[in-house]
């Protein structure tokens, strides 16, 4: 557990000074890589057509059977996906354990910074601030792609702002609180394993008739997973909001918070994203564009303000508090645990 303690509170430091280098191997996009190479095998290199008109009087029969046989295939996605990944993270974190203490420590360190990306996402973000900030909308709309599933052609500059901003609020608990609760519970396999998930959410996770059944068994065990975490992290970012000062409003985010963190198709996106809409007095939410078509979605928070590219900058702000606060709570629990077990020795 001594061991599990240091390499964890060093993955975190490591991540808040590294981020995520591009030039950098990293286990998430080997992830992708395998994904997407199980997908083509398991669906013979071709996606689904799309049946009009008397056709789809014609084959109804075979599209049940289709359906159900993509549904087979979405499960062995996650099963292969998952086994794959958590079998290589206990394997890589056995070998160096056994090779010496401090080799795993080092090897879980690096682990964990990996799978977790507090600097990546304000990296990110920070870019569709910047080109706000000196007037680039094109730019904007460019760096606001690159983090977002919604289509960003026609946003305008208040638009971009609601994006990112609800792009940070949702990350607070995909990218940093989540995978924060899994590493400290089950180390990096554990860490490797959610991540596997996620990202097969964000690859086959979408509602439309390519990924409808394909992507469903990943799609529902990512809601699972994110369950409990999504929830916590609305609680740390409550607590971030009141420890955050004159910038963000505490109550206004608790109001919200209670009022709209049902308000979205997912269980758990509006959890974070309630709380950071009351702490900036904005609306999210609202109608969007995905792959060229309109996606229906209710507003979170109030209007109170116009939002501009300085809320992106405050948004992170809160993020960076909730990921410190989950990390003391979580080294917290984890030094309560040694106490313990010391206790339960004696």
């Amino acid at each position: 557990m001594i061991y599990h303690m240091i390499a964890f509170a060093a993955g975190f430091v490591l991540d808040l000074f590294l981020g995520d280098p591009p030039s950098l191997p990293h286990p998430v996009r080997w992830m992708g890589w395998m994904i997407a190479g199980t997908e083509r095998c398991l669906r013979h290199g071709r996606r689904r057509e799309s049946t009009t008109g008397s056709r789809i009087a014609e084959e109804t029969q075979e599209q049940c059977n289709g359906n159900a046989r993509e549904l087979r295939r979405g499960v062995g996605l996650v099963l292969i996906v998952t086994g794959a990944s958590c079998i290589a993270a206990a394997a890589a974190l056995l070998s160096a354990y056994l090779l010496h203490p401090w080799a795993g420590v080092c090897v879980e360190g690096i682990m964990t910074y990996q799978f977790l990306a507090v600097k990546s996402l304000k990296t990110e973000s920070m870019k569709v601030c910047a080109a706000l900030e000196r007037g680039d909308l094109c730019g904007a709309r460019a760096a606001l792609s690159m983090i977002v599933g919604r289509d960003t052609e026609t946003l305008d500059e208040e638009g971009i702002v609601r994006a990112a901003v609800e792009t940070v609020a949702e990350n607070t608990s995909d990218g940093v609180v989540a995978p924060m609760l899994f590493l400290a519970l089950g180390g990096p396999v554990l860490g490797a394993f959610y991540k596997a998930v996620n990202t097969m959410d964000s690859m086959v996770g979408y509602q439309n008739e390519t990924y409808l059944y394909f992507g469903r068994a990943a799609a529902k065990l990512d809601d699972a997973l994110n369950f409990l975490p999504a929830r916590i992290s609305a609680w740390l970012m409550l607590a971030a909001a009141f420890l955050g000062g004159r910038h963000f409003s505490a109550p206004g985010a608790y109001r919200i918070y209670r009022r709209d963190r049902k308000k979205h198709a997912s269980p758990n996106a509006a959890q974070t994203e309630s709380v950071c809409a009351g702490a900036l007095g904005l609306r999210l939410g609202g109608d969007a564009r995905y792959f060229g078509e309109p996606v229906h979605k209710p507003y979170i928070g109030d209007k109170l303000r116009r939002a501009e590219a300085k809320d992106i900058r405050l948004a992170n702000r809160l993020m960076y508090l909730s990921a410190w606060l989950c990390q003391g709570g979580c080294l917290l629990a984890m030094v309560v645990c040694v106490f313990l077990g010391q206790g339960f020795v004696r």
